[in-house]
């Protein structure tokens, strides 16, 4: 019989196969997984409400389903965690989200709302501690969907699910040195989610591993007639398109762009990775994307107008009820004159255009996943949405593929002086994720960061 607990550090591809058989329990697993997060959270704060009763009560499910020969797949009595922003009040109820009840039709188990992050926007979380890096818990986890970070980093889930409007679910991906995955919009419902900017949002798996966040978005993709923006793309065997390979694929990096971070050691990481990419059969050429940051400096006001068309019922006449963060983004958005929405409306559809365009030269873009490593938390910016010089500068990297609807991926690519994870991502096609898929299994094959664990003591 396997060391359930020594498991909990292991990958969803890893685990599935040993509860397909029958070696461990679900309800072991479970059991195990709660305990952790009893011992370690408290120095971390990932966790907003841990749902144990719903988590053991889906485990004896699985464990039943398993004894009658119901596999249903390999996330079957995998622990997950949800997002805050997306695992809406009736986290209990299957049908309160669309992807929940993907994630309850796939034999998943929740065990629990994962905090959204300091500046997430959500309207009645004015008090919420921002989780700690787990890696060191004198930094931040970052400052979006931060618990969902830490928590996937320090096995407190195996996975979890996130929203991501310019950066949200990538930037605490590489912050703790976990792989993060923006699925195309429209590929996965927002049904039931709380939305903040609706021609921004959508919602992508974080995971230990590329194989781990493919499990995740199979699962939960797809066309769900109460969102209107999602897709009817074709169903791809992701697992089966990584086991290909990338061999021969085309990565374009424009290095001015990919320096132009607050920190170096992010830029070293990413080009020491372009060698290991060649060497793995990848083929490196130089692109141009001049004028892909314009989207940075008008994201701001495309987000607070977006923001601002959902909540014109109750703001700015029930402005009191909003907390500090997503009030001052509605104010920017009361500011923002027809000018400056047009200006930015021109400048995402430029650099929609752009990206499309260098993508039809080369099979990805690469460039780094966030401008600097995690920051102490005591360096933290100011209160979103802060400066639109500084957040223009914090989104360079993500902003464009949120304007555009593009997928992106970022991975682990190594560590600073100090410990802390570096991380570079890659963007393809729109309802293209399987080839940037591939290109990050591969770079993830030949060097094996995404299997470095922090270490924690209760």
């Amino acid at each position: 019989m396997a060391d359930v607990t020594a498991l909990l550090t292991a990958t969803i591809a890893e685990v599935s196969g040993l509860i397909e058989r029958r070696e461990i329990s679900p309800l072991e697993l479970v059991a195990a997984q709660l305990a952790r997060i009893e011992a370690l959270d408290g120095s971390i704060g990932s966790y907003l409400h841990v749902t144990a009763g719903l988590a053991r009560e889906q485990a004896r499910r699985a464990e039943r389903e398993l004894a009658a020969g119901q596999y249903r797949g390999r996330l079957h009595g995998i622990p997950v965690g949800i997002e805050d922003l997306v695992l809406t009040r009736g986290y209990h109820n299957a049908d309160a989200a669309a992807l929940l009840g993907k994630l309850d039709a796939a034999g998943a188990v929740c065990v629990g709302r994962l905090k959204p992050g300091a500046y997430a926007g959500h309207d009645d979380r004015p008090d919420t501690v921002p989780p700690r890096n787990p890696w060191h818990l004198d930094h931040a986890a970052d400052v979006w969907s931060s618990g969902a970070g830490a928590a996937t980093a320090a096995s407190l889930c195996f996975g979890a699910l996130a929203g991501d409007a310019g950066g949200d679910l990538r930037f605490p991906a590489a912050a703790c040195g976990v792989v993060g995955l923006k699925a195309s919009f429209g590929k996965v419902s927002r049904f039931g989610m709380f939305t903040l900017a609706d021609t921004l949002d959508r919602i992508g798996p974080l995971a230990r591993s590329v194989a781990d966040a493919t499990l995740l978005l199979a699962a939960i993709e797809g066309r769900d007639a109460r969102d209107p923006a999602t897709r009817d793309d074709r169903r791809i065997d992701y697992l089966a398109a990584i086991a290909e390979g990338a061999r021969g694929l085309r990565i374009g990096i424009d290095r001015g762009y990919c320096a132009a971070g607050d920190d170096p050691a992010q830029a070293d990481a990413l080009f020491r990775a372009c060698f290991i990419l060649k060497g793995q059969g990848l083929d490196i050429f130089d692109v141009d994307l001049a004028g892909i940051t314009e989207a940075c400096a008008d994201w701001l006001a495309i987000c607070a107008v977006d923001a601002l068309r959902g909540r014109r019922a109750s703001f700015p006449s029930q402005a009191s009820g909003y907390d500090p963060a997503l009030r001052a983004l509605l104010e920017h958005g009361l500011g923002v004159t027809p000018e400056d929405e047009a200006r930015g409306l021109r400048a995402r559809q430029q650099v929609f255009a752009l990206i499309d365009s260098v993508l039809g030269e080369v099979d990805c873009i690469l460039c780094p996943a966030s401008p600097r490593p995690a920051q102490r938390r005591d360096d933290s910016p100011p209160p979103w949405p802060g400066s639109p010089a500084a957040l223009a500068a914090m989104v360079r990297y993500s902003a464009p593929t949120g304007c555009g609807g593009h997928p992106a991926i970022t991975v682990p690519n190594g560590f600073t002086a100090d410990g802390l994870p570096t991380a570079m991502q890659f963007i393809g096609r729109r309802g293209d994720e399987a080839t940037i898929l591939r290109v990050a299994a591969a770079y993830e094959r030949a060097t094996g960061w995404h299997r470095r664990r922090p270490s924690l003591a209760a």
